[in-house]
C-alpha cells in the first residue's frame, strides 16, 4: 500500500508540473500587454520598464516559468495586478465557496443516482429500468447553465421559494443553505444520470459473477446479496468516476457562480481572464488543478484500499 501511495503521489506531482507548464504557455499566448493593463495607457516608458523588471516580464519565458515554479513551492502565488493584494489570500477566501458547492452537488446527486442505478439493475428490462434510463439520459443531456436559468425562473421568480444572488449573509447558516440549494441543484443534476448509469452497468456485471452465484446457492436473501456482496464491488467504478469527473463538476460550478453571482474560484477565473490579470488567473487555475489532482488521488486510494487488485496493477 505504501509503495502504491508513493507512486500515485509522484505521478500527481508530475501532472501538476505539466499542467502548470501548459497553463503558463497558454496565458502568454493571450493577446494584450499585461504591463499596459496593469499601469494603464498613460504610464511612461520608464514606469513600464520598472514594473516589467519587478514582475520579471522582461525576462525570457523559460526564466519566468522557473521563477513562477520557485515562488509556488514557497507558497507565493504572486500579487493582484490591480490591487496588489496577495493571490494566495484571495484564493483562500474564495476557494471554500467552490468546494462547498461542489461537495453539496456531488453529495445529493450520489444520494439519488446510486440508489436509482441499483434499483434499475435489480429490475432489468422492466418499466422501472426504462423509466430510470430515460431520467438518467435526460439529466445528462441538459447542460448545467440551462438548468441554472430554468431553476431561477421557476423556483426563484415564479414560486419565490429560494433566493438567487450571492452566497448568503456571513454567519447566517440557514441563509447560506438557502442560497446554496439552487446552484447545487443546477451543478449536480447531470451527475444523477452519470452515477445511475455507471452503478447499473457495474451491478449487472457483478450480479453475473461466480461468487454471487455461490452465495445465491446458499439461500441468502436477494436483498442481502445485493447490498452486502454486489454493491460493495459495483460501487468501485463509481468512486473512480467521481474522482475523474471532478474536473467536469468544477467546470459546472463556473457557470453556476457566474449565473447566481456567487463567489468562488470559477467566477474569479472568468473575471480575471477578461481583465488580463495573469497572476490571479495563474493562481486560481493552479488551485483548481491541485484540487482536482488531490480528489483523483483520494479516489484512487479509496478504491485501492477497498480492492487490493488495484494496488498490484500500478
Amino acid at each position: 500500500m505504501w509503495l502504491y501511495l508513493i507512486k500515485r503521489i509522484l505521478l500527481s506531482v508530475v501532472i501538476i508540473l505539466l499542467a502548470i507548464l501548459v497553463l503558463f504557455s497558454m496565458l502568454h499566448m493571450i493577446p494584450g500587454d499585461p504591463v499596459s493593463i496593469a499601469l494603464g495607457p498613460r504610464a511612461t516608458p520608464e514606469v513600464q520598464a520598472a514594473y516589467a523588471a519587478k514582475m520579471h516580464l522582461d525576462q525570457p519565458l523559460p526564466y519566468q516559468f522557473l521563477i513562477f515554479i520557485g515562488n509556488v513551492l514557497q507558497g507565493d502565488l504572486g500579487a493582484d495586478v490591480f490591487s496588489g493584494r496577495s493571490v494566495a489570500q484571495t484564493l483562500s477566501e474564495q476557494l471554500p465557496f467552490t468546494i462547498i458547492l461542489a461537495i453539496t452537488a456531488l453529495a445529493w446527486s450520489a444520494l439519488i443516482g446510486i440508489p436509482l442505478g441499483c434499483l434499475s439493475a435489480i429490475k432489468p428490462n422492466t418499466w422501472i429500468d426504462r423509466v430510470t434510463g430515460i431520467l438518467s439520459v435526460g439529466t445528462i443531456a441538459v447542460p448545467s447553465f440551462l438548468v441554472s436559468i430554468w431553476s431561477i425562473l421557476v423556483f426563484a421568480i415564479s414560486l419565490r421559494w429560494l433566493p438567487v444572488i450571492g452566497a448568503g449573509d456571513e454567519g447566517d447558516i440557514l441563509d447560506q443553505i438557502q442560497h446554496l440549494v439552487l446552484p447545487a441543484f443546477a451543478v449536480g443534476l447531470g451527475w444523477v444520470g452519470y452515477l445511475a448509469r455507471m452503478v447499473r452497468a457495474s451491478m449487472l456485471e457483478v450480479m453475473g459473477e461466480n461468487y454471487i452465484r455461490s452465495v445465491r446457492a446458499f439461500g441468502l436473501r436477494h436483498r442481502t446479496i445485493v447490498f452486502r456482496y454486489a454493491l460493495k464491488v459495483a460501487v468501485l467504478p463509481t468512486i473512480t468516476l467521481i474522482g475523474i469527473g471532478f474536473g467536469g463538476l468544477l467546470s459546472g460550478t463556473v457557470f453556476a457562480e457566474i449565473i447566481f453571482a456567487r463567489p468562488g474560484i470559477g467566477k474569479i477565473i472568468y473575471d480575471m481572464v477578461l481583465a488580463r490579470n495573469f497572476p490571479v488567473v495563474q493562481g486560481a487555475v493552479l488551485a483548481t488543478i491541485a484540487l482536482y489532482v488531490l480528489v483523483t488521488l483520494a479516489a484512487d486510494l479509496v478504491v485501492s484500499w477497498l480492492d487490493p487488485r488495484v494496488r498490484d496493477s500500478l
